[in-house]
């Protein structure tokens, strides 16, 4: 039986220049994808770009060059990502918003600070420190992260604390399948993630002005994060993830507002105790552990009942209404079936 969030293929034909791209792509064999360091194929179309491909992106002010990088083995592994059943029929946000309106106090507060500082930020090499409660622990390279696993492209709508939303295709593959490979323990209960500490390449953590401390820390239930719609990307659009919008490996769960889904992972920790997240410690009565998306528990500071979905104006506001878990109650709302969503928040 078809899921309320799955649609077929043929039916997401929303943003027509992106996913006539994608369908050429796939026509010839997945060579390459064009953008994001993807360019390997095509004959000479894309000849001389293996490792980057230089574009220039209409900001709605202005235009702005940038280079993406990926290593040859991820640009493979990219080029034959399969689009999933798993995703939305709404319009896609356009690709200038998704990269260039940004949450990441790493690279600055302003929603243009981490485009601006974060397109000299290297990903190459990473590695992924996993540890706590389960019985393969140690230090792994991105490329042992994602070796075994296939992507696919998830359509995820994103809704933001600051109730602005938008609808973005992410790759990747799913959280749980990773967790699963390190054989948690009885005792792994809570799942702790970690944000690259680095204030020589990331400018906000450097700044004596930072409303939280560093590096970023978030965390989720270890039901939470075996559920099949929490997933990690490596990807967007069919290109390799944007620095400023958490390259290499970062986390994406829908039903949560966007500062659970941490940026540039460095640390995957199995615990016994829930874990002490950074907005928790900066401010415990606006941010709590869960930060489920739900339209009935404002923010004190504001309403949470609706929600202004990219591209919005001055002049065409672009409002609709909040959506219990974000639209995916059907696949979560059993997780806090025993859980007062009004005191856990």
């Amino acid at each position: 039986m078809k899921k309320s969030w799955q649609i077929s293929e043929s039916e997401v034909t929303d943003h027509s220049t992106y996913l006539n791209r994608r369908r050429f792509m796939q026509g010839v064999g997945g060579a390459a994808l064009l953008g994001g360091g993807l360019g390997s194929g095509l004959g000479n179309a894309v000849a001389e770009t293996t490792d980057a491909v230089i574009r220039t992106i209409a900001k709605p002010e202005k235009p702005v060059a940038y280079t993406r990088k990926a290593p040859e083995w991820l640009q493979n592994k990219l080029a034959a990502t399969v689009p999933s059943s798993i995703a939305t029929d709404e319009d896609l946000t356009p690709f200038p918003y998704v990269e260039q309106y940004n949450n990441f106090y790493e690279f600055g507060t302003s929603k243009d600070d981490p485009f601006e500082n974060a397109q000299n930020f290297k990903t190459d090499p990473w590695k992924v420190s996993i540890s706590g409660e389960a019985d393969i622990t140690g230090d792994f390279t991105l490329e042992d992260i994602l070796k075994p696993h296939d992507l696919e492209e998830r359509i995820y709508r994103l809704r933001c604390v600051e109730a602005w939303s938008m609808v973005v295709p992410w790759i990747g593959f799913p959280l749980g399948d990773l967790l699963k490979r390190f054989k948690p323990s009885s005792k792994a209960k809570y799942v702790r993630f970690k944000t690259l500490f680095d204030p020589k390449q990331m400018p906000g953590q450097a700044s004596r002005f930072t409303a939280i401390d560093y590096p970023y820390v978030e965390g989720l239930r270890i039901d939470e994060a075996m559920n099949e719609l929490a997933f990690l990307a490596v990807g967007l659009y069919g290109e390799a993830m944007p620095p400023q919008n958490g390259a290499p490996l970062r986390l994406v769960v829908p039903w949560k507002y966007g500062f659970k889904s941490i940026k540039s992972v460095v640390s995957i920790e199995f615990m016994e105790q829930q874990p002490k997240t950074t907005w928790e410690l900066s401010n415990s009565r606006e941010y709590g552990f869960y930060a489920n998306v739900n339209p009935e528990v404002s923010h004190p500071r504001w309403s949470q009942a609706s929600e202004r979905r990219l591209p919005s104006s001055l002049f065409s506001l672009n409002r609709m209404d909040t959506r219990m878990f974000n639209g995916y109650e059907e696949q979560v709302a059993g997780l806090y079936k025993d859980l007062d969503l009004k005191r856990y928040f």
